[in-house]
This record gives C-alpha cells, structure tokens and sequence, in this order.
C-alpha cells in the first residue's frame, strides 16, 4: 500500500499520473491516465511485448462521457517502471491489489483485456472490492502464446524464460522478438484482422515500445507463460464461475482458433453475457466503436449513468 502521487483529475484526459508501488522494498513508477466523471471505471490493457495503455485510449474516450475512467499501463509494459525482476503472477496481483486499494477504491466496473482477465477476475472473486459492480472482459486469454501454440512444455518455456532475462544472450535472443519485421508478422498473423490497420505510425510505436531497457523481462514471462494466472482450463473456468457479480465477454471474429476455443466456452458460463465483434486478439484497438457498442448497455444496466 502506498501513497498517491499526484491529484485525480476530471473532464479531459489528464496528463500521465504516476502511482509509485511498493514491491519487496523496491519502488516502481505505474503510468496511469484518468479522463471523465461518474462511477469508476478501470481498464486494464493486455500484456504482451507491444501492449500499452494507448490500446485502450478510444474505449476510454467514449466511455468518458457517462464515467470516471481510470487506465494503467502495467508493471514492465508500456511507461511503467520496467525494472530487471523475474516477473511471475504474485507481481501482478499484488499491483493490481494495491492499485485499487490506493487510487480507486470505489471502483464499479473493470474492463480487462486480454490475459488482464484473469487478474481482474481473481481480484473480483477475492471480494475484496465491495463496490464491484460488472465486469467485462475483451478477448480474455488465460494461456500464454508457446503454451497455446506448442501445448504445456513448461519446463522448456522456463528454461527459455530464464535464457531472455540473462544478460548478453538474453538480450540478443529479445532482440529477434522485437524486431520489426517479426512484430509485423506477429501483428498480422494474431492481433489485428485487417494489414491496413498496421500503419507505419502504429509500427513505428509499437516498436518503441518494445524499445525500452528492461521490456525483455516481463514480456518473456508473458510469451513463455510465465504471467498466466492459472494453469488448467478447469482452474480458469472454475474463476470465473467464482466471480458472481455480472460479466460480459467480447471476442473478435477472426481470433486466432486455439484463442477463439477457449473464449467460446464462456458463453455457456453462468451469468455471462456474450459478443462478436469483428478483429482479433486486439479488437478493442482496431474496432472500439463496436467494442463500445456492446460495452455501453452493458455498463449502464449494471452501473447506472
């Protein structure tokens, strides 16, 4: 628990906030924008070596019209601190505890991207936010991308894991992960549906992204599994059904098939509300206009406005 720095503002996007988070006696700078007025809402983006709180902007921008609207760039992405720790679940949980705890107690609603679905759930099923009141998720994923592509050789992601965060060779094998022409080809083959939405100046920033000293460290632990918040389908399915506030799920169309399984079985999910919505894995940044369509009436059912 800690102090936060700055003031929360309302109306137009405030400029970066930083909420300065205490892990096991060292401090880490988290990036976080606060744009509206209303209930609370956190959005939380998805991990992976391209992800930031940018993805989100648009969501955020029309959801500001009815709602307090708080998003954060996590722990090793994005403008976060992107400290040398070997990122494992405990980290994120942590963060996101204290987050809500120290800056939005009061949240009503959580929109979670990606593998952020299984934080948020856990967070909502620990019963620790009182005021809780929905949850949406965006193309959840509970598996990272080599247990989902190659199935569960855990120990040989670890091994690679530990390989990416080594100096020198680590930093060299992180290298061909993040260079352009691989993201492009990652871009195209599994987060975005239409290649005209890779722009230059999305590659240009995505790259950047990916750019800053320390990103090898938590993006390997999300590419090797290393940051899934449960193991089994049983064990994720099992959190959902523990989290009894009402959920929404929104999954793209073109979501790549071993992904597009595993969202498709929530919609037999108890109290679980269910969408298509044309993209992929990153339909919240390439269509948000139709991730809005559906987010809205859902939101203003559950948290009013």
């Amino acid at each position: 628990m800690t102090e936060v720095q700055g003031e929360l503002l309302t109306g137009a996007v405030s400029a970066t906030l930083y909420y300065p988070w205490r892990w096991q006696g060292k401090t880490a700078a988290i990036a976080y924008d606060v744009r509206g007025g209303g209930p609370s809402l956190l959005l939380l983006p998805a991990f992976s070596s391209i992800s930031t709180r940018a993805e989100l902007d648009k969501l955020a921008q029309g959801l500001a019209q009815r709602y307090r609207v708080i998003t954060l760039d996590w722990v090793g992405f994005g403008e976060s601190a992107r400290l040398a720790w070997r990122s494992r679940p405990a980290i994120y949980r942590a963060l996101l505890k204290d987050f809500v705890q120290d800056v939005v107690p009061e949240v009503a609603g959580l929109v979670a991207c990606g593998h952020s679905a299984g934080y948020a759930l856990e967070l909502a099923a620990g019963g620790e936010v009182e005021g809780l009141k929905a949850i949406a998720l965006v193309a959840p994923t509970w598996r990272g991308p080599l247990p989902t592509a190659m199935g569960e050789r855990r120990w040989l992601y670890a091994l690679l894991r530990w390989l990416v965060w080594t100096p020198l060779l680590g930093q060299g094998l992180y290298a061909v992960n993040a260079h352009p022409a691989f993201l492009r080809w990652m871009m195209g083959r599994h987060v975005y549906s239409d290649a005209a939405f890779i722009t230059p100046d999305l590659m240009q920033a995505k790259h950047h992204t990916t750019q800053a000293p320390g990103a090898r460290f938590a993006s390997a632990a999300f590419v090797t599994g290393g940051l899934d918040p449960v193991q089994r389908r049983t064990d994720w399915l099992d959190l959902i059904e523990l989290v009894t506030v009402p959920k929404l799920a929104i999954a793209g169309q073109q979501t790549p098939p071993k992904s597009g399984a595993e969202m498709e079985m929530l919609k037999a999910m108890v109290n679980m509300q269910w969408a298509i919505v044309p993209g992929s894995l990153a339909a919240h940044e390439e269509h948000p206009e139709v991730v809005l369509e559906n987010l809205r009436p859902f939101l203003q059912e559950h948290l009013g406005k």
